[in-house]
């Protein structure tokens, strides 16, 4: 594990979280501020993105676009302080939501353990497509990299991370709020904001559960039966 290898990303991918998932409330005080909140309502982070136009008798204090990660359940996100010489605040306001950062801040250096055992010697190949992520679709912008492997290898974090899904040999639960379509597969939420996705792998132990912080070296599970091929894609 203490060979190092470089995945350069050029270009993010953000997946967007079905509009339902996610619910903004604006609400007036006594004095006419306006307070916001969100409720997340999947089992796993979100990021959220506002932008405002048109603001009347206020100031919005924060940086435009404001982008916000919303833990599940209830969020605090700001206040629209009223005028206190003027009516009430008036503006408008879109907003989007995200599966990742769509702001991250990315280290294209940034070195990533080699998912084996220490001292383990892999052949890593090129990945050039990878079919059914997104069933009849595909990431636009995705960097990915495959190690040859034998089922049941034991597979370990590259990088630390959150888990946001574990997937077995069958897909569960409403398509919505699936991160992709791909079986036996764990996917983390990086702490620059992006994913990365291990395919063919399975948690034997079940262990893992979501949200789960997870380090670097962690053992996560092992390469599935009747697979030859590990896949490490991040977007």
């Amino acid at each position: 594990m203490n060979q190092l290898f470089t995945l350069i990303i050029l270009f993010l991918f953000f997946v967007n979280v079905n509009a339902q998932q996610i619910e903004v409330q604006s609400d007036y005080n006594s004095i006419g501020d306006c307070i916001f909140s969100a409720h997340n309502n999947s089992k796993t982070p979100a990021f959220l993105k506002i932008d405002f136009a048109d603001l009347e008798n206020t100031t919005f204090n924060e940086l435009l676009p404001y982008i916000k990660r919303l833990e599940p359940g209830f969020n605090s996100l700001f206040t629209l302080e009223r005028d206190l010489d003027a009516d009430v605040p008036r503006f408008n306001y879109q907003m989007k939501s995200f599966r990742s950062n769509p702001a991250a801040d990315v280290n294209l250096d940034f070195p990533y353990l080699i998912p084996f055992a220490p001292g383990s010697k892999v052949k890593a190949f090129d990945v050039k497509s990878i079919p059914g992520f997104w069933g009849n679709k595909e990431l636009k912008s995705w960097v990915a990299i495959g190690f040859v492997a034998q089922p049941g290898d034991a597979v370990y974090a590259s990088r630390q991370g959150e888990i946001v899904e574990i997937v077995g040999e069958n897909r569960e639960g409403e398509s919505q709020n699936w991160y992709h379509t791909w079986t036996n597969s764990i996917t983390v939420l990086q702490p620059d904001g992006t994913l990365f996705c291990y395919k063919n792998v399975i948690d034997k132990s079940k262990k893992l559960k979501l949200n789960q912080k997870i380090y670097a070296g962690q053992l996560l599970g092992e390469v599935v039966a009747n697979s030859q091929e590990l896949i490490f894609l991040i977007y």
